[in-house]
């Protein structure tokens, strides 16, 4: 079986950085493990990376840039393995071994997200409250149940509330002894992640893959067709969970070919608004299809939780108070859904912005491979028609319309804009 570590393509850097921190903090807990010489106190407060420099009682010289210490952040572009880095550094911590075998206890546990001693953060809703934050930094003050490290792993950190993420802050500023935080976020820009919580973590900048590593893992790991996983690396863009998917999933590759044929279709503002329509009735669709079975499978449980279907005493005052909670759940699996809806129509945005990026290439004769092989003839066409001023054009009116629906733009509106740009030119 491979490390924790091999699924992270393309980010050999990031992988050198991670083992030898997983190395500083098993030397780390080696230390701490050791009785203290009767002439030296051991000051409890000290930095975990100034504990590294001893290892069973012998001083040792380390890297300080391979020291351990407790937050981190993983930044960088959809798809370069950000979450996957953080799950790999978190089994690499509670490795027995120290160095993320992917074969012991702590490695299996970790990674199949069963670990007592490691809690994940994602956001179901658009945000994480702040109520969530406080109940999760008070868990993880707890001594770890294993005896090595207790790890908060807090995907989309930029996801974080003002209130949630001053909560999260102070547990960063006066971490206890043995907690590890990892923070998954698109940059270490102020509007990703504060000022204040990134000055006080170490930052692991991870890549977009290339194509071409993508490729190959797909074939090698997922045993698809090299023409194939070739398509969908570069289709993809260096997403490694959107090429398995389109190289796998027939509804997936259907989707994507009604996107791209959006450019064929906007002849007017009809045609435009009903393009719109369309493509927002398909992320609605799609969302619907990816929560409708956990959605049931919670409702369900809870009911029975509830006492639904019971007949003993008590069954009926039970059943009469469970409003309150059903309200919760089904506003949470609200919240749910519109995420999943616009993760769903950002996917398809980016798409579009791929046929577009190629129409600008071609119409710039630019040395570089498309990112829609399929299209590449009608993107040609349409970078000869529009020359790059309008391609350019067509191609912001999709980023634009990605970052509206960032900053809460209603999506109907934010999309309805976007075509009737991109019919105008």
């Amino acid at each position: 079986m491979p490390d924790v570590f091999a699924d992270l393509v393309g980010q050999d850097d990031a992988v050198d950085t991670l083992r030898r921190a997983a190395a500083s903090a098993a030397a780390v807990l080696r230390v701490a493990h050791l009785p203290a010489p009767s002439a030296t106190v051991v000051d409890p407060d000290d930095d975990l990376a100034a504990l590294a420099e001893a290892d069973e009682g012998t001083a040792t010289t380390v890297d300080p840039g391979a020291g351990m210490t407790h937050a981190w952040i993983f930044t960088g572009p959809p798809g370069s393995g950000r979450s996957v880095a953080a799950r790999a550094f978190a089994a690499a911590l509670q490795c027995v071994h120290g160095t993320g075998c992917g074969t012991c206890p702590g490695c299996h546990t970790t990674l199949t997200g069963t670990h007592a001693d490691v809690r994940l953060v994602a956001p179901e809703g658009l945000s994480i409250g702040v109520g969530e934050m406080r109940a999760l930094v008070l868990r993880a003050a707890s001594t770890p149940s294993g005896g090595r490290w207790q790890v908060v792993i807090i995907e989309d950190a930029d996801r974080l509330t003002e209130a949630a993420g001053n909560a999260l802050l102070k547990a960063v500023e006066e971490p206890p002894p043995r907690t590890v935080f990892l923070l998954c976020a698109p940059s270490t820009h102020p509007e990703d992640v504060s000022v204040t919580i990134r000055s006080r973590c170490r930052v692991v900048p991870l890549r977009q893959p290339s194509a071409a590593a993508v490729a190959e893992v797909l074939a090698a790991r997922d045993g698809i067709a090299p023409d194939v996983a070739q398509w969908a690396a570069a289709a993809a863009q260096g997403h490694v969970g959107r090429a398995r998917r389109l190289a796998r999933d027939p509804e997936a590759r259907q989707r994507r070919d009604a996107v791209l044929a959006v450019p064929r279709r906007l002849t007017g503002v009809g045609t435009a608004l009903d393009a719109a329509s369309a493509l927002i009735e398909a992320a609605e669709a799609e969302a619907a299809a990816s929560v409708a079975e956990s959605d049931a499978a919670e409702r369900a449980a809870l009911q029975t939780a509830l006492g639904a279907g019971g007949t003993g005493r008590g069954a009926a005052g039970a059943t009469r108070g469970s409003a309150g909670q059903l309200k919760d759940l089904e506003k949470r699996q609200k919240s749910r859904a519109t995420r999943a809806q616009r993760d769903a129509l950002d996917r398809a945005l980016v798409d579009l912005a791929g046929f577009y990026r190629d129409a600008l290439t071609s119409a710039l004769r630019a040395p570089v491979a498309p990112v829609h092989t399929d299209t590449a003839a009608l993107a040609e066409a349409g970078g000869q028609k529009w020359a790059p001023e309008g391609a350019l054009r067509r191609l912001e009116a999709v980023l634009e319309c990605r970052a509206a629906i960032e900053a809460n733009v209603k999506p109907r509106i934010a999309v309805e804009a976007m075509m009737l740009s991109l019919w105008r030119g």
